[in-house]
């Protein structure tokens, strides 16, 4: 009888401590986006946040080139698929360490912490990567188009000024067909804080 008695108290602090772990649980989920796994664009903000502190990080944007053609040639399973796959990829190649976001629709982003000044030779590797069918769709697969940028060679600017250098670089590495990473230019940004290039949404 005295064990039992000794046993009660600690019955309502098992019950919250499932219940706290519970709503960890459920608040980590809502901070992932539901289709590919990656972290929603708030929560990679502040975690991207956090590793701008060290000036060797990098922002990478990735963008998957000519998706639509393939949700109108095999389907958008097939569309949601090579996104999950791209995510994936895109996770693995920018750890350990990095953080990886899905930004919305076909576009990542990512920070990772450029340790032994090899990251132009890591993201050509991870473009070559990104480009290969998806493992159990053969046929579905497309080049990816990315955009870096140094935060040590632009000091003093935020994620959002950073992300849109990336965003320039990554759209000029589109419009030359290459495939190939494209680093953010030095100088001032060739648009605006206030808008995005007009038609990029719609940009093959």
């Amino acid at each position: 009888m005295s064990s039992l008695a000794a046993l009660l108290p600690a019955v309502p602090v098992l019950g919250w401590a499932v219940h706290a772990q519970w709503l960890r649980s459920r608040l980590t989920t809502a901070r992932r986006d539901p289709l590919t796994g990656l972290w929603t664009r708030d929560a990679f903000t502040r975690r991207a946040r956090r590793l701008l502190r060290d000036e060797r990080a990098v922002v990478v944007l990735a963008d998957v080139d000519h998706f639509k053609q393939i949700n109108d040639t095999h389907g958008h399973a097939a569309g949601d698929l090579l996104l999950t796959t791209v995510a994936a990829r895109l996770a693995h190649g920018t750890t350990p360490g990095g953080v990886a976001g899905r930004l919305g629709g076909d576009e990542f982003a990512a920070v990772v912490i450029d340790h032994d000044g090899t990251m132009a030779d890591r993201l050509h590797t991870l473009a070559r990567v990104l480009a290969r069918p998806v493992d159990t769709a053969p046929d579905v697969h497309t080049t990816v188009s990315l955009g870096w940028v140094r935060a040590g060679d632009h000091p003093g600017e935020d994620l959002s000024a950073l992300l849109r250098r990336a965003d320039e670089a990554m759209y000029a590495a589109k419009r030359s067909g290459r495939s190939a990473p494209r680093r953010a230019r030095l100088g001032r940004l060739l648009w605006s804080v206030a808008g995005r290039r007009p038609g990029r949404r719609g940009a093959a």
